[in-house]
């Protein structure tokens, strides 16, 4: 999940940046939060087919955490009424599990977080769907790509505009647009903390990185325009021409030897 609908940092005062790096443990324990993540991702990838309920997906991912200790992190979270964020085609994040059927052809983003002993977990990937035509299948490949690239640019002095200059010039040279409302945040005890990582770049070098920073990356990837509107349910967000939309992210440490993916399955 990212910053957006109103979310900010939890620990963020009005007009200051305010930045925490996570310690060896901390960092420890968010892997294993991580993990949870993960599985429940890849879990939730074999599940998606033709027929099968958005709600269904929920169901299913509302039961991982408590089997290792965990909660499930948007679950309630300024009222968000699901366990996971399942967002269909033109659907760019934040859609509310109910009675919408997957089809063959579509793609869904599953975004999915946890609380684990005081520290969050966060990822999400775009699943197609049976058959899909090329250019939602090309979307895919780029909008994961982004992800990969801007990952590879967390490594200690470098600086937060090499990812998002990463991560804009691969989706933009590929004949994509990058969503500006939304992106990426820092995360450890809070869902979302800062910084806010932009998936394109603005003035300015942005921080530092530096080791202990833990990112949640998430380029989100239209394959028209960048505009996007929030539909009434106060949630939903979908793209502004009803084209599709992929999101993918990742859990990342900054580390002394680069980046470290921490919702990753072994």
């Amino acid at each position: 999940m990212n910053y957006g609908i109103g979310a900010e940092a939890g620990n963020r005062q009005p007009g200051k940046i305010m930045i925490t790096l996570k310690s060896k443990r901390e960092i420890e324990i968010m892997r294993d939060a991580s993990r949870i993540v993960a599985e429940a991702l890849e879990g939730l990838r074999t599940l998606c087919r033709a027929g099968v309920t958005t709600k269904e997906l929920d169901t299913y991912a509302g039961k991982i955490p408590a089997q290792y200790g965990a909660t499930a992190a948007f679950k309630g979270y300024r009222g968000f009424p699901g366990a996971l964020c399942v967002s269909i085609n033109q659907q760019v994040v934040h859609g509310i599990p109910g009675d919408s059927v997957l089809k063959d052809g579509d793609i869904v983003s599953l975004d999915f977080g946890v609380h684990y002993k005081g520290y969050y977990g966060d990822a999400a990937i775009t699943v197609p769907i049976g058959r899909v035509t090329p250019e939602s299948a090309k979307l895919l490949m780029i909008t994961e790509e982004c992800l990969d690239l801007g990952i590879d640019q967390m490594v200690p002095d470098n600086h937060l505009s090499d990812l998002s200059r990463a991560i804009q010039m691969h989706a933009e040279q590929n004949g994509f647009s990058l969503v500006k409302e939304f992106g990426g945040h820092g995360i450890g005890r809070h869902l979302h903390e800062d910084p806010m990582v932009l998936n394109y770049v603005t003035e300015g070098r942005g921080i530092r990185l530096r080791p202990g920073l833990v990112l949640a990356v998430e380029p989100m990837v239209n394959a028209g325009t960048e505009r996007v509107r929030i539909l009434s349910d106060g949630w939903t967000v979908v793209t502004g021409d009803g084209k599709p939309s992929a999101h993918f992210e990742h859990t990342v440490a900054v580390t002394e030897n680069g980046p470290e993916i921490l919702t990753r399955t072994e």
